[in-house]
């Protein structure tokens, strides 16, 4: 049996375009804050209040990744998280001040990454590449839970 061409593989190629922004992520924005954490902080940062499960829906993180990026951002006293008053079941979240100082820190560097990282596309390349891999990431997300919060995933039954 012949060699596949791992070119024309999405996984294989999403796996590179990974460790490349992990490496870029390393060297141009933290070591110590990750891509993930950064994303719930940003969620925070846009909607102070959320819950953990809408935090983990907008930035596109299961059940137990949320739940530990948040328990890491609390321990690091970025964030802290209240009884909603009218769930005493739920906590919501919110940026703590030294949370909104890390955030506006980072931004900056995310967004130099980002050219760094988009560096090779032109100014419409770049557009269209970032609307592409949003239509197949939301296509993704969709397979995790295609008929919504209840609904199997697939290949469970």
């Amino acid at each position: 049996m012949a060699a596949v061409d791992l070119s024309a593989h999405p996984g294989h190629l999403a796996r590179r375009l990974q460790q490349a922004h992990y490496l870029l992520w390393n060297t141009m924005v933290s070591e110590e804050i990750t891509s993930p954490q950064f994303a719930v902080l940003n969620a925070l940062v846009a909607e102070p209040g959320l819950d953990q499960r809408t935090v983990g829906e907008r930035v596109g993180l299961d059940r137990s990744t949320v739940a530990e990026v948040v328990s890491r951002l609390g321990r690091r006293g970025y964030l802290d998280k209240v009884r909603d008053p009218q769930d005493g079941r739920r906590s919501l979240l919110r940026p703590t001040d030294d949370g909104l100082r890390v955030h506006r820190k980072l931004t900056v560097r995310t967004a130099r990454m980002n050219q760094v990282f988009l560096a090779p596309l032109s100014d419409g390349e770049q557009t269209l590449f970032l609307d592409l891999i949003r239509r197949v990431a939301d296509a993704a997300e969709g397979l995790r839970n295609p008929g919504g919060p209840g609904e199997p995933a697939v290949g469970r039954r």
